[in-house]
């Protein structure tokens, strides 16, 4: 037994990860998985620019990336029509919101969220003594205006939405999320998490020049980028509140390689435009083989579908269990009622095909278990 002595906050945290990784469950059943299909990683794969830019800063490996991620910021300022001063760049959105929530959180303080939202923005609020609100959704969507009453019935100072949804897939428009933003008490802070932006349809997100007091809007090159290993996220919104992040954030985080690859997928937005239709080609797919099945989908704006199992969360997790038995990576929401589908990741021909001829027979062993 150790003598170490650790913060009260520590003992009180579970001994968990917002993620079991698909390495993780392989080493666990010996063998790879056939189909990689539940991470909403962009399996099509990042620009051929971005590559051979990769693959040509790796002989500078042994320099230390730019710590203000100046080349890279100010790139994305041109595409955004802000001010570099406006965007912080980051260890992916999950490294941001970390920083956010050391920011932002103190020992027991609300935080408003939906429940069965992306669990690792919960597991950082928790990670700094933060009380969760959890807010059930409303048909498959993050309830607008159940969030807003929870944030004036707690005073939260920071709530969380993500648009698109994950893991549902769903969406508000952007005329829903700017009312909401008008509503919102200016003393609490949006964490609108816009990571699989890339992937809606035109009128979703506000114009991104629009800059609001209390409202930060994140992003990433993992999802409509095709680049998820890279590690690449980032956040904008006004300076005042970008500046705070120099306070905290680790300065030599973001790594030379990523940060060059990073300017040269952001350069190349025509391979962008091919992902989208791979990634609506695929969800296509993904909906017949429901339908073949006698299962309906979730419309979805995210490069992932979740198929509704047509009961309850006990079927879904059986059928996801026999999925991952027979080699195919999938994930399912962890909260009732969403818990009733399973998430699969957009992904190639071969993969969708595989999926549709396992997907049968993980079906009948569930009802034979349930």
């Amino acid at each position: 037994m150790t003598k170490i002595r650790f913060t009260p906050l520590l003992d009180d945290l579970p001994a968990t990860v917002p993620f079991v990784g698909p390495e993780t469950q392989e080493r666990q059943r010996g063998a790879e998985f056939a189909a990689r299909l539940g991470a909403n990683e962009n399996i099509f794969g990042p620009s051929p620019k971005a590559i051979r830019a990769m693959q040509e800063a790796t002989s500078e490996i042994w320099k230390y990336g730019d710590p203000t991620s100046f080349d890279l910021r100010n790139a994305l300022a041109d595409h955004l029509g802000l001010a570099a001063e406006n965007i912080v760049v980051g260890e992916g959105i999950d490294g941001l919101l970390g920083y956010l929530a050391r920011m932002m959180v103190q020992q027991g303080d609300p935080v408003v969220t939906s429940d069965g939202a992306y669990p690792t923005f919960n597991y950082h609020i928790v990670g700094y003594g933060g009380v969760l609100h959890k807010v059930p959704y409303r048909e498959d969507h993050e309830d607008l205006e159940g969030l807003l009453a929870c944030v004036e019935h707690t005073g939260a100072r920071l709530v969380y939405l993500a648009n698109p949804d994950n893991p549902m897939g769903t969406i508000h428009d952007a005329q829903a999320i700017e009312a909401f933003i008008e509503r919102l008490p200016k003393t609490c802070l949006l964490a609108l998490d816009e990571a699989y932006i890339e992937f809606a349809p035109d009128g979703i997100a506000p114009n991104s020049k629009m800059l609001f007091d209390n409202v930060i809007r994140f992003r990433t090159f993992s999802k409509g980028y095709g680049m998820a290993g890279a590690r690449v996220g980032y956040a904008f919104g006004p300076g005042a509140l970008i500046s705070q992040f120099e306070k905290i954030r680790n300065h030599f985080g973001m790594n030379r390689v990523a940060q060059i690859g990073a300017i040269a997928a952001l350069s190349d937005q025509q391979w962008v435009s091919h992902l989208r239709d791979e990634v609506s080609e695929a969800r296509a797919r993904i909906g017949e083989i429901a339908t073949q099945n006698g299962l309906s989908i979730i419309a979805s704006a995210t490069n992932f579908v979740s198929i509704d199992c047509g009961r309850d969360g006990g079927f879904a997790k059986a059928v996801l269990a026999n999925l991952v038995r027979e080699g195919i990576f999938v994930r399912m929401p962890f909260v009732a009622p969403q818990d009733r589908c399973i998430r699969v990741s957009a992904g190639p021909k071969a993969d969708l095909d595989l999926f549709a001829k396992i997907l049968p027979k993980a079906l009948d062993a569930a009802r034979l278990e349930n």
